[in-house]
């Protein structure tokens, strides 16, 4: 059992890697795009709302933590919302409006022109998310789409679209965290101290 285990685990790590690798081969022109929006955005004194479901919705709590705290180094706390994280509001809307509708009722309340909404989904299909996305294009908000597999509509129909082209949902996962610390990396360097 214990060199099976191993083997299990080396596999994961090399599949990981090779993600990474793969993504970091294709998408950095895409991810340098999504860090310029957001740095812009910020300095204009705008707000990023960021939304999924399930992984993603920690995804977007974790990037607005870094936001709003601090990622790697001592700055104001920078303006952006998870749509993810308000149980009261998530299941208010869902049940009043029904889940399709979750995040558009928040952009379209929250959200103003030049602000950035990043939706993320690992398939690049959750219905509400692509909604959001509509929903934040049609108000001039920014949009990016952090995705996996083929992207699906919601990739196809932002601003800006980061994709991650495998299969597996977990790393899909994975590479969309170090992502999301590359882009808050790269807004660290761009906001005054």
């Amino acid at each position: 059992m214990p060199a099976e285990a191993a083997s299990t685990v080396k596999a994961i790590f090399d599949d990981t890697v090779a993600v990474h690798t793969r993504f970091a081969e294709r998408g950095l022109p895409s991810l340098l795009a999504a860090a310029e929006a957001i740095s812009t955005a910020l300095r204009a004194g705008r707000k990023v709302l960021a939304f999924g479901n399930g992984g993603s919705a920690g995804d977007a709590d974790h990037f607005v933590a870094e936001l709003v705290g601090r990622f790697e180094v001592e700055r104001r706390g920078l303006p952006a919302v998870s749509l993810s994280s308000n149980s009261s509001v998530v299941t208010a809307i869902a049940n009043d409006f029904g889940y399709a509708t979750l995040f558009t009722r928040q952009v379209d309340a929250l959200g103003a022109p030049g602000d950035v909404a990043f939706g993320i989904s690992t398939s690049g299909r959750s219905e509400n998310v692509e909604a959001g996305l509509a929903a934040a294009k049609a108000g001039g908000l920014v949009t990016i789409a952090l995705t996996g597999r083929d992207g699906g509509k919601m990739g196809a129909a932002a601003d800006i679209h980061l994709n991650v082209p495998d299969a597996s949902t977990a790393r899909i996962q994975e590479v969309h965290r170090t992502i999301i610390h590359a882009i808050c990396a790269l807004i660290d360097r761009d906001q005054p101290s």
